[in-house]
């Protein structure tokens, strides 16, 4: 298939495509006239990529997943560079995790501190209404 259809089937366009073949990770056969080629194994590399930017990963983080594709495995996390990169991840996570329960904590304090003032009483000036 050319690029036009591996972009309509894998849901996106021809410039991301070209961008994946510049980065190493999708690579492109050429036909005689200079047409790139590609097949179901491309589309399945794409998938994988696609499936793990959506769980946030960057697409350098794809690498070790496309590569244990192209190797001939069927799964792209059936290498351990993917498991490695599986594992960074979660401790990514789980830091992120921490912090955010953190700000949470804290966000909660103020939360509470001025919910607790609103309680009470407003100060009075002294003043009257028109007592300059």
């Amino acid at each position: 298939m050319r690029i036009g259809e591996l972009a309509d089937r894998a849901g996106t366009t021809t410039r991301t495509l070209r961008y994946y073949e510049t980065r190493g990770l999708l690579p492109a056969r050429r036909t005689e006239n200079g047409y790139r080629a590609y097949d179901e194994s491309d589309l399945k590399l794409l998938d994988e990529i696609r499936t793990l930017q959506s769980f946030g990963f960057g697409l350098e983080e794809t690498r070790p997943f496309v590569e244990c594709l192209r190797a001939g495995h069927p799964a792209g996390d059936a290498c351990p560079a993917s498991i490695a990169v599986y594992r960074a991840k979660l401790g990514e996570l789980d830091a992120l995790i921490g912090k955010l329960t953190a700000v949470r904590a804290q966000v909660g304090a103020q939360l509470a501190q001025a919910e607790a003032r609103r309680r009470e009483p407003e100060p009075r000036c002294g003043f009257g209404y028109g007592e300059w």
